[in-house]
């Protein structure tokens, strides 16, 4: 079993920065694909970025690239979601996932293992 523990969120102008932390608990931790996913009002929850088990492997949806850095420190059981030039579409819940392949998938039915979340608000 793994329990992962978002942290980070909250209010933040336009342009700003926000970093967001997933704790886990799971001994298992560097071996799982981990994702960051958001649900902004009225939409379906989307895949923001993922990286595998070794933090070599990343993938950026195309509206974060170059804002956005995912990382994850094995030892710490810990991953990380930097988040610059902040714009008020951002404004969503932010969840962490966790899913025991090598390689990430976009869909969330794919992902084992969920954070509670996070709000994440830009204000413009």
């Amino acid at each position: 079993q793994v329990q992962l523990v978002e942290s980070g969120g909250g209010l933040v102008q336009a342009g700003g920065s926000l970093r967001l932390s997933c704790a886990s608990s799971g001994r298992a931790f560097s071996i799982y694909t981990m994702g960051w996913f958001r649900r902004a009002p009225g939409k379906e929850r989307e895949l923001v970025t993922a990286i595998n088990w070794s933090g070599v492997g990343t993938y950026y949806a195309d509206s974060v690239k170059g804002r956005f850095t995912i990382s994850r420190d094995n030892a710490k059981n810990t991953l990380y979601l930097q988040m610059n030039s902040l714009k008020p579409e951002d404004t969503a819940v932010y969840y962490c996932a966790a899913r025991p392949l090598k390689y990430y998938s976009a869909r969330d039915s794919d992902y084992e293992y969920w954070g509670q979340g996070t709000q994440v608000t830009v204000s413009s």
